[in-house]
């Protein structure tokens, strides 16, 4: 069973971790600030790419995140082109960044709002 995935941060983690989830056989959409990472990406495994993370979100079925601190999740995921603008109802949301406790409780209250 393929499922449609976004992933958003194409880092020293998120670059392999979104290529595993290619490799397994998912649609993958990725996000990346700078555009030349998600271009790199793209040459090395099987996916599409997005503007914006509220594109790549747009219908995905997972959607992850792995971004570099609490200020770049805030605006991946709140920020006017961020993920809560697009995502689906049902849609399973993860987070892989190394960031606050703080930020993990706004995005909690922030999505069962959504």
């Amino acid at each position: 069973m393929s499922c449609k995935v976004s992933f958003i941060g194409l880092g020293v983690m998120g670059y392999p971790m979104a290529g595993y989830i290619s490799k397994a056989g998912h649609n993958v959409t990725v996000y990346n600030r700078t555009s030349s990472k998600a271009d790199k990406w793209l040459s090395e495994y099987k996916g599409s790419k997005a503007d914006t993370p509220a594109k790549a979100a747009s219908g995905a079925e997972y959607i992850f995140t792995c971004v570099g601190n609490d200020n770049d999740l805030r605006e991946v995921t709140f920020g006017e082109n961020g993920i809560f603008k697009t995502i689906k109802k049902g849609s399973v949301y993860i987070d892989n960044t190394t960031a606050s406790a703080t930020i993990a409780r706004e995005i909690y209250e922030y999505s069962k709002k959504k």
